[in-house]
């Protein structure tokens, strides 16, 4: 199958995957059940958010002699057609079907009957309820954490991946702009909130992984506030946190900003901040 939109090469997905197969191999899995949509979209180019409310799963072997099998809920079959490069793509009905036998069953069906299977335990794609489903189903095989495994395949950067994160940080700088331009006496926090949303998505920029965090005033100490329809004052304080994303790669901007002339406590909280900052990143470069 040759995706709609792809974002990376079928070539780059097949290199990741086979450096995927080697890690789990290195650490005696025979069988990965990938139930976590960033690893979907890494290794498959599976381009869904989906996986927080409607189960699916990646299961591939170790042995790189299979491709693997995606199992996505049947409204979102499309999906895969857009995104992924798989050709045995295998739909369910939520509600109505089993997923976690569905599940076993490619297990069963490529003779995977036993011995260990990865699976991303910490995932929030994850419930308690679903993992105890999965861990019936897979009988007699056992499920093993494979969280941190998977996830530092991600660390180290392509060249395309690069590219990608360099066009959020432009995206996440645009939405900086708009705050700046926005913020004013009288103005709502979710009004400044549609000016940096506005100015990104209007740029390019993607569906976000985490909604856009502003507050002011005496909500600022509020650590991941989202924005209210608290009207700004002079002299506030706001807190900014958003991010840009291309391909879903997300550059992430955290930022104060003070609407009019700051109090003089803020200013001097402000100078031991940056003097910080300074300080870390002198640390980092030495």
């Amino acid at each position: 199958m040759f995706p709609t939109y792809p974002s990376f090469t079928q070539a780059e997905h097949k290199d990741r995957l086979a450096r995927a197969r080697d890690k789990l191999k290195d650490s005696g899995f025979e069988v990965c059940v990938s139930v976590a949509p960033e690893t979907h979209y890494y290794l498959a180019g599976y381009d869904a958010w989906v996986g927080v409310n409607s189960p699916q799963a990646l299961v591939f072997s170790t042995a790189g002699v299979d491709e693997p099998t995606l199992i996505v809920r049947n409204v979102d079959t499309r999906l895969a057609a857009e995104t992924t490069w798989l050709s045995d793509v295998r739909n369910y009905q939520l509600f109505t079907d089993d997923f976690s036998e569905l599940v076993a069953g490619v297990v069963r069906e490529k003779g995977w009957t036993g011995g260990r299977i990865a699976m991303e335990l910490q995932s929030y794609a994850l419930n308690a309820a679903l993992y105890s489903e999965l861990a019936s189903a897979l009988k007699p095989a056992e499920i093993f954490d494979a969280t941190r495994l998977l996830g530092d395949l991600r660390i180290i950067k392509s060249e395309t991946e690069m590219r990608y994160v360099r066009e959020a940080a432009g995206y996440a700088n645009l939405g900086l702009d708009a705050a700046r331009e926005a913020l004013r006496v009288g103005i709502t926090e979710i009004e400044v909130a549609a000016a940096v949303e506005g100015a990104m998505r209007e740029a390019g920029s993607d569906y976000w992984a985490i909604p856009t965090e502003i507050s002011s005033g005496t909500r600022t100490p509020g650590g991941h506030a989202t924005p209210r329809h608290r009207v700004i004052e002079s002299g506030d304080i706001v807190h900014f946190e958003f991010a840009g994303v291309s391909h879903r790669y997300h550059a992430t901007a955290v930022h104060t900003m003070a609407c009019g002339t700051p109090s003089t406590r803020a200013a001097e909280l402000y100078e031991v901040a940056r003097a910080s900052l300074a300080a870390g990143v002198s640390q980092c470069q030495s």
